[in-house]
């Protein structure tokens, strides 16, 4: 059974780090050690993108729930390939992880990476990342009902926000969605957003993405900070990282 779907419906927050092909090893037993949740390996970060090297670095984070991600650069990442290399990757990926991120706006193989990542029981989290600024109500509802129509099991929002508004806009989101049964990650980008790192959670957002070292996203909180403040905030948490979970 994948591990990572039965956490999301666990109704406690879980907390993602992104990592790259660098020191893969140390990285993840130190992840696993320091209560990580979910390892999200950014394969468009890494150094090599060939299909055994990838695999390899998945075999690293095995102890761990594995959530693959091959940002197009359209939305923020570091992808140089063809649509057609990325799709040949997501299938390689879909049965060795736990989950796949694919971007709403991957017109060209979305259904297809969808349609893998189901064949093998994956999770797949369909995203939408938008760093300029925070659309409106109708707009950020009409991307997560398209999300869902094309086949997701989770939708990730995920909008610059420049003031209290904004945060207040996405957090409506989010209980929408809790009286639609909808699986959410909501994330707040930005200065402004940085309690939704921390706050979301509690209205439903399935996973926090938190980092070691550099950060990988603006208004991201490091691991420490986060952990902490979701062991003090949330008493569930807490007794499961006390438990060794």
């Amino acid at each position: 059974m994948n591990s990572l779907r039965a956490l999301l419906d666990g109704g406690i927050p879980l907390v993602a780090v992104s990592f790259d092909d660098s020191d893969t090893e140390p990285r993840a037993h130190a992840a696993k050690s320091a209560g990580v949740d979910v390892a999200e390996l950014r394969v468009d970060r890494y150094a090599a993108t060939g299909t055994d090297h990838v695999l390899a670095q998945v075999d690293e984070f095995k102890t761990l729930p594995v959530l693959a991600t091959i940002r197009s650069a359209r939305e923020g990442g570091e992808w140089k390939g063809t649509e057609a290399q990325r799709l040949e990757l997501f299938r390689a990926l879909a049965p060795r992880v736990d989950a796949v991120d694919i971007e709403l706006s991957s017109g060209e193989i979305l259904s297809e990476v969808i349609e893998a990542a189901h064949r093998h029981d994956t999770v797949a989290l369909v995203s939408y990342h938008n760093f300029e600024f925070t659309p409106a109500t109708e707009e950020l509802q009409a991307v997560i009902d398209d999300a869902k129509s094309a086949g997701a099991d989770v939708v990730k929002v995920s909008t610059m926000v420049r003031s209290e508004d904004d945060v207040r806009r996405l957090a409506s989101l989010l209980l929408r969605a809790g009286a639609e049964d909808t699986r959410l990650v909501v994330i707040a980008m930005g200065e402004a957003g940085a309690v939704s790192r921390v706050f979301f959670p509690a209205l439903g957002s399935r996973i926090t993405y938190s980092f070691f070292g550099a950060s990988s996203a603006p208004g991201q909180l490091d691991f420490p900070e986060t952990f902490g403040l979701l062991r003090k905030f949330y008493p569930a948490f807490d007794e499961r990282k006390s438990a060794g979970a």
